[in-house]
């Protein structure tokens, strides 16, 4: 189980790392590129080195550092939130996530949250997924975390959902999308049928292209995740999953996290591609948070493993 742990984490931060480059501007699915790149000059994101991710990373290994060590509550969540913006150190984050660091300077955490439906809250869903075995427990937790910063009812769906994935896929059910895509459906119904049009084309064989048309690519989670979802499911392969959705264009670093989670919960770790895991951001420092998160839930860690 440590190397689904890892692959997720991992996948996840690889995923945001290729899309660094290419977020907020046009797809290049007539000419995707391998490999890590830096954003073109006056992109947002233009001072980080390949191999860099974005906020989305970043928010994962807060939370995952808080629950690894069992020490998360919303409150010091919010402090180091907080900390990370002041000290210049947040990557890039969107309004919402900008809005919600502002308010943070002069009032409390149960005050500063927005009612946006952006996908800056969904990277939370990774680590609590990890951390947390049992569904409900984890869709709970992970709600009252995610309004910190997001009040949404979408937005709050989107991260459940993105967690059922990762959960059902961990456990190793047969067909984790179809059943995080009841999830859903239960959470938010817009949501809920977007994703099972999503995995309706997949199956059907729409071209990538005409998927991007038709669920579009920006940063509400009534797009990223239904795209997400059906990439996931569209290419089985997790060195393509991760190429083709770093380059769709829009909200790409967000797009390309779920998907590399996807991938690497699904296959662990060695499914992964070695030469770039070789020279992405903080690769040890994730490994040792899956370490951390998988030992949370009580379950064995492999002998001589810290």
């Amino acid at each position: 189980m440590l190397e689904q742990y890892r692959g997720c984490l991992l996948g996840a931060a690889l995923g945001d790392a290729l899309g660094m480059p290419n977020e907020t501007a046009p797809s290049r699915l007539h000419a995707p590129l391998r490999g890590f790149r830096k954003a073109y000059k006056g992109h947002p994101n233009n001072a980080l080195k390949p191999g860099q991710f974005t906020d989305d990373t970043q928010l994962m290994l807060i939370a995952g550092k808080l629950l690894g060590d069992r020490e998360f509550s919303e409150g010091a969540y919010a402090a180091r939130l907080k900390s990370c913006y002041e000290d210049g150190l947040l990557r890039f984050p969107d309004s919402a996530l900008h809005a919600v660091c502002e308010h943070l300077r002069d009032r409390g955490w149960k005050e500063a949250a927005v009612h946006s439906a952006t996908s800056g809250c969904v990277p939370l869903a990774i680590p609590f997924a990890l951390a947390y075995t049992d569904i409900i427990e984890c869709s709970e937790r992970l709600v009252q975390a995610c309004s910190v910063t997001h009040i949404h009812p979408g937005a709050l769906a989107g991260a459940v959902t993105v967690g059922a994935m990762i959960r059902f896929t961990i456990a190793g059910d047969k067909d984790p999308l179809a059943k995080a895509a009841e999830t859903a459906l239960r959470e938010d119904e817009v949501l809920g049928v977007r994703i099972q049009e999503a995995l309706r084309l997949a199956e059907e064989g729409i071209t990538i292209q005409g998927a991007l048309d038709r669920l579009g690519n920006d940063s509400s989670v009534y797009q990223t995740v239904p795209l997400a979802f059906f990439l996931s499911a569209r290419i089985p392969d997790p060195e393509k999953l991760l190429m083709i959705a770093s380059q769709v264009g829009g909200n790409t670093d967000t797009i390309s996290y779920i998907c590399g989670a996807y991938a690497g919960a699904r296959l662990g770790r060695s499914a992964l591609p070695t030469d770039l895991l070789e020279m992405l951001e903080s690769r040890d420092l994730i490994e040792g948070l899956a370490t951390g998160l998988l030992r949370r839930t009580g379950y064995p860690i492999p002998g001589g493993v810290e």
